[in-house]
């Protein structure tokens, strides 16, 4: 979703090619002529959706891809992204829907490039990754068969990643200080001036202070792991498995944006997931438990990975409020993107607070325990 590593202005960070550049750069740094062009939503990278000519000689037929422009703070950070991409490039191998690179001219995997516009000098790491179909889980209407799913796919990527994965640019994914690894959670304390005094603020104060307390102290009990950190329901794509609409049913078709993959615990997966599976559902209480039980069929979670789940999703309720309520106040014109997840966001963090810790858990628990109930031995 972020950087987020300083929270530095997105005007001073973010790349603004125009489409003519975007187009010059693709032709230029990777061989091909782009014919149809179009901007993508993004955070704090720039995203171009390309259709290119074929006779180029793209890899394997493909003729769509993503011109991703990665901001001007993670570009000076190339282990980093190279540790990113061989990540997507290895989990594609294993069979998730992944995106690759298409490689540059020189052969490489990405290459960094002088921008055109704004003040001084920036340069931007750019790559051209294959695009992958379907539709934003934000766009359907989602069910216990997609959520069961979803769940399931956040423990095998992690579990994949963390025991197959041994690229020597992984040693980069220790993050330290970024603010989008949940164990970072108290670091909000330096952003939340950007709420002002109201209810929402007293709820996320209240939340950072039993994060300090509940889950800081057990964080050495929790299992380590290699997140993806942001599988958020523009992130995940789905496309229809069934003709059925009354009882549609979904596959996964593509796992975007690796840009906060870190160092982690299983259990922080999970909790992102649910958090924001939650974003655009009906029954957003319901969620918890139909994630749970697919994350569990794969990894299931210790006791006190269990306990500490609410809090964790309480945690990256506070982190996304928080954190986009500090960026558009530095950078407004991004604030309808920025602001995404805050139309829905607080309500469920109240609601959360209101319903309480042992209610929400017992409805999550009951149901993943009614989906183990009906796996079949």
């Amino acid at each position: 979703m972020s950087s987020g590593k300083n929270c530095q202005p997105q005007s001073l960070t973010k790349p603004a090619l125009g489409e003519k550049a975007a187009m010059e750069l693709v032709d230029r740094v990777f061989g091909l002529k782009v014919f149809w062009i179009r901007p993508l939503p993004s955070y704090d990278d720039q995203n171009f959706h390309v259709r290119v000519s074929r006779d180029k000689g793209a890899a394997e037929g493909a003729d769509e891809f993503v011109l991703k422009i990665t901001n001007s703070e993670d570009s000076q950070e190339p282990d980093l992204i190279e540790a990113q991409t061989q990540a997507m490039m290895f989990l594609s191998a294993e069979g998730f829907p992944s995106a690759t690179p298409c490689l540059t001219k020189d052969g490489n995997i990405m290459s960094l490039e002088a921008g055109d516009t704004g003040p001084g000098n920036k340069k931007y790491m750019v790559r051209l990754l294959t695009y992958l179909p379907g539709v934003p889980v934000a766009k359907i209407a989602t069910n216990a068969q997609i959520l069961y799913e979803i769940g399931k796919l956040a423990a095998s990527l992690d579990k994949a990643l963390s025991e197959k994965f041994h690229h020597p640019s992984v040693k980069s994914l220790h993050r330290g200080q970024f603010i989008w690894n949940l164990a970072n959670v108290p670091l909000l304390d330096q952003y939340i001036y950007a709420l002002g005094q109201n209810k929402y603020r007293e709820v996320v104060e209240g939340v950072i202070e039993q994060f300090k307390g509940k889950v800081i102290p057990k964080l050495s009990s929790f299992r380590a792991c290699i997140n993806h950190g942001d599988l958020n329901d523009h992130n995940i794509l789905v496309e229809s498995s069934s003709a059925s609409l009354e009882n549609p049913q979904y596959r996964v078709s593509g796992v975007l944006d690796f840009g906060d993959m870190s160092y982690g615990y299983y259990v922080f997966e999970v909790a992102i997931a649910i958090m924001y599976m939650m974003i655009e559902s009906p029954d957003p209480l319901s969620v918890g438990g139909h994630v749970l039980a697919g994350f569990e069929s794969v990894v299931p979670l210790t006791e006190e990975e269990r306990g500490a789940l609410f809090l964790l999703v309480s945690g990256r309720f506070s982190q996304s409020l928080v954190i986009a309520a500090h960026t558009a106040l530095l950078y407004p014109g991004n604030k309808e993107y920025l602001m995404i997840t805050a139309k829905t966001g607080w309500k469920l963090l109240l609601t959360l607070s209101e319903e309480g810790q042992g209610a929400v858990e017992k409805r999550w628990f009951e149901t993943a325990a009614a989906h183990a109930r009906r796996a079949p031995a």
